[in-house]
């Protein structure tokens, strides 16, 4: 298809986010390129790099001394230019906040859900994520690729599972019970979920309720004992036990917060429509 390109380099003054979504020109990086996205940079806009964009941020030195995602068949020879970045081929993203990378191009939406995360919060992501019919969240330190067996049948995929889990999420699922629905023993699902997701099955299930409590205090009132249950965590006591280890704050800070930052975004969002009718 035909890729359009309306604007030049000037367009990354005023952009919020730059994303770099492929890099086809080598590991060099033209120099009115480079200083057009260190100046986006430096005022605070986020890099975004996708694939081989990886070589735009390292080769500008944004990725000194941090980890960053990169396509398992790029990552020795990123490695090799750029020995100050820890390049890792076993993610599928690595968010700094002011620049985040994905290794493979079948991550991007991982991490473009991700950033709608956390601009707009976990229910806008869900809705995006089925409209979209992607999988599941899945965390930026899950793997990029399955690792296959050299010899044996290959495992069947975990999609079924873990569709079944998200759909009777609000039953008090346990670590048996997946196993028992997957027909497979517990160390069998257990080095499934290692090989094709890069977390156990409990550390999949807690996210999975962590991110519908997320949209849940989000987009209603409902008092913590009753999210609890809807999410499978039995107790209000439960939820604010987990909600704290993943997250570091409670459900009602997460909420007031949440809101808090919608109602900034929508007076920004009216003072610049107040302001382009006063200019028209």
């Amino acid at each position: 298809m035909d890729v359009i390109v309306d604007h030049g380099l000037e367009a990354l003054a005023v952009a919020d986010t730059v994303l770099i979504s492929g890099w086809h020109a080598g590991p060099d990086v033209p120099d009115e390129v480079g200083a057009a996205v260190l100046a986006a940079h430096r005022r605070g806009a986020r890099i975004v790099a996708i694939c081989s964009g990886v070589y735009v941020p390292a080769s500008l030195g944004l990725l000194d001394g941090r980890a960053a995602a990169v396509h398992w068949e790029m990552t020795a020879d990123v490695a090799a230019r750029f020995p100050l970045v820890r390049a890792h081929a076993s993610v599928l993203f690595v968010d700094h906040g002011d620049v985040a990378t994905a290794g493979a191009s079948a991550t991007t939406v991982d991490l473009c859900l991700h950033q709608v995360r956390r601009e707009h919060g976990a229910a806008l992501a869900m809705r995006i994520g089925r409209q979209l019919s992607a999988s599941p969240q899945r965390e930026g330190s899950q793997r990029q690729f399955l690792r296959l067996s050299t010899t044996g049948p290959m495992p069947d995929s975990l999609a079924p599972l873990l569709d079944w889990i998200t759909a009777h999420l609000c039953r008090p699922l346990t670590i048996e019970d997946m196993p028992a629905h997957a027909g497979l023993s517990p160390r069998t699902l257990t080095r499934h979920f290692t090989d094709q997701l890069g977390v156990s099955p409990g550390r999949w299930l807690r996210d999975r309720r962590i991110a519908s409590t997320r949209a849940l205090l989000e987009e209603t009132d409902l008092p913590v004992g009753a999210i609890a249950a809807r999410v499978g965590l039995s107790s209000a006591v439960n939820l604010r036990r987990h909600f704290r280890a993943a997250l570091g704050t409670t459900p009602a800070a997460y909420r007031d917060s949440f809101r808090r930052s919608g109602d900034q975004k929508q007076e920004q969002t009216q003072r610049g429509y107040d302001l382009n009718v006063a200019s028209a």
